[in-house]
């Protein structure tokens, strides 16, 4: 089925055609009716074109013998045929059989036409058909070899990015191993001598409640490494190998969770390091995409964390607030009495990768100091995932590796097709490819260009040496007199042997009996479109008998 644009070009084109044959089949002096029919058939082939080029090229040089309102249609079938036609041996031979047909046709139509005006038709039936031929040809050809290299380029992309992503897999495998092999071990070591020490008779009851604290985070921070390993191992969930730390102790609590409902575990185990922590919830009750869900997670336990570290004993509250479009998760704390001192361990990567988890999920993140001298940080979080039709808050950096979200956790293929190169590649090609287009464009309208010019000045050449042998001036015509002998005119008058000189034409008078007359068209103009002002000298018995002068149509 063809698209609504190809519809209505191809009426507008053939419409244009059908217009411009029965405007050609009037001039020629063609019957209306006919003209009318002409242009009819002429609409119907230029819509066969494409499903039937060879028929339609072969129909249309047949007709433009007879026919003068078959050559604008002519043109275009012999472009789109030269597109179209598949194999080189099968499209030399249908345009030499059209342009045989439509030069035979030419010289059967014309039965008096001389070989040099079968000439001059056959150089411009070869402009007509095989230069647009050659020209579509080459075009098809030329789209045919970049869209082979567009394919070839886009399997070496594709190939490349298969290497990379074996190389990264390999890579995060050898940091999942190492981390396993390090932080595991380390983790492990804290649990087991915190749970020997909890049971310490000779600790406190606030004392063993501290160090319980520290056990169970110890624990949890083996659950967030089990967790961390298991994505660089691209999601495998296998437990690292060579032993399971999360057993340390005797005890396992399970994995916490790693959403809003975990946010209750994280408020109480701040309570219970002696934080003053509240939670305080509006809004209806809306789930999250997995990834908004784990942000939100993410945020409050930052926000513990700085301000467990930046502002001990000051109050904290933490904020769900369910909004029509989003989730608005806040962690505030008020102003601390006694200034921390610089030397609490911070890397100050921990609101830019909040930014980076809120970006990827099409959210917003925000921290700055409140009006009462504390700290807030905050997280607005859409409830659709990245993959739906969303509003996003905040319009992500141009990198076509996070807005595509085929592959996981935002990463995939950068070569799904020509459209998903890289931007400075895909200008640059496009770049390239719009300089050839234009050049070789160029080129060849140049080249039909210089055809056409020489086609004209060997015609022009030519209808001035045919003009000479068959027209003289009135004055030569005057200074002839009746009774010269007849070697005597012929030498001062050219022979007339011109395919422009068809013959007395219609209206002239008739001829001596028993002599021969030479026939000369005039350099005037006649007396209307239609009169033809003509020469005429015959002779007899070796003299010159009769001249006359007159119009004929």
């Amino acid at each position: 089925m063809w698209p609504a644009r190809r519809i209505v070009g191809e009426s507008f084109l053939s419409l244009a055609l059908m217009l411009l044959a029965v405007g050609a089949g009037l001039l020629d002096d063609e019957g209306t009716v006919q003209a009318v029919g002409v242009g009819l058939l002429a609409g119907v082939l230029s819509l066969l074109r494409r499903g039937l080029p060879a028929s339609v090229l072969l129909a249309a040089a047949a007709g433009s013998a007879p026919f003068f309102g078959f050559a604008p249609l002519l043109l275009v079938v012999a472009w789109s045929a030269g597109r179209r036609i598949a194999g080189l041996g099968r499209a030399c031979g249908v345009f030499g059989v059209a342009y045989g047909l439509c030069l035979g046709l030419t010289a059967a139509w014309e039965p008096h036409t001389s070989l040099s005006l079968l000439a001059v038709a056959g150089m411009f039936i070869l402009v007509a058909i095989i230069v647009p031929g050659l020209a579509g040809r080459y075009w098809s050809q030329r789209r045919t070899l970049t869209d082979t290299l567009h394919e070839y380029n886009a399997q070496l992309l594709r190939e490349r990015a298969m290497l990379v992503g074996q190389a990264r897999m390999l890579e995060r495998q050898r940091i999942a191993q190492d981390m396993h092999d390090s932080l595991g071990h380390q983790l492990a070591l804290i649990a087991v001598h915190t749970g020997a020490l909890e049971v310490d008779r000779e600790l406190t009851g606030r004392q063993r409640e501290a160090v319980g604290v520290l056990r169970e985070a110890s624990v949890a921070a083996m659950h967030e490494l089990r967790d961390v390993v298991g994505v660089l191992r691209d999601g495998a969930g296998a437990s690292p190998a060579g032993g399971d730390s999360g057993g340390a102790g005797g005890e396992d609590p399970g994995a916490p969770s790693r959403g809003v409902a975990g946010i209750d575990s994280l408020a109480e185990t701040s309570r219970r390091a002696g934080a003053d922590v509240e939670i305080r919830r509006s809004g209806e009750v809306r789930p999250l995409a997995p990834t908004a869900d784990h942000a939100a997670y993410r945020v409050v336990q930052e926000g513990l964390t700085n301000a467990h570290k930046h502002a001990p004993g000051a109050p904290i509250t933490i904020g769900l607030r369910y909004e029509p479009d989003s989730l608005v998760v806040e962690v505030a704390n008020g102003p601390v009495a006694v200034p921390v001192g610089s030397g609490v361990a911070s890397g100050c990567q921990g609101l830019a990768g909040l930014e980076e988890r809120a970006r990827l999920v099409g959210g917003m993140v925000h921290a700055g100091p409140t009006a009462n001298g504390g700290f807030r940080l905050a997280g607005v979080l859409p409830y659709t995932s990245p993959g739906d039709a969303r509003k996003t808050f905040v319009a992500p950096p141009d990198d076509f590796r996070a807005q595509n979200a085929a592959g996981p956790a935002g990463e995939s293929d950068p070569v799904i097709d020509w459209n998903g190169l890289p931007k400075e590649l895909a200008k640059a090609v496009n770049r390239t490819k719009r300089g050839n287009g234009i050049a070789i464009g160029c080129g060849v309208v140049a080249l039909v260009a210089v055809v056409l010019v020489i086609g004209v000045v060997v015609a022009g050449v030519f209808l001035v040496r045919e003009a000479d042998r068959a027209m003289i001036d009135p004055a030569q015509y005057e200074a002839v007199t009746v009774g010269q002998s007849e070697e005597s005119v012929r030498e001062r008058l050219p022979r007339g042997d011109s395919f422009l000189n068809t013959g007395p034409g219609d209206g002239a008078p008739p001829e001596p009996a028993g002599a021969k007359c030479l026939t000369l068209l005039s350099t005037n103009f006649g007396s209307g479109w239609d009169a033809e002002p003509v020469f005429r000298f015959c002779f007899r018995d070796g003299k010159l008998i009769e001249k006359k002068s007159f119009e004929t149509a």
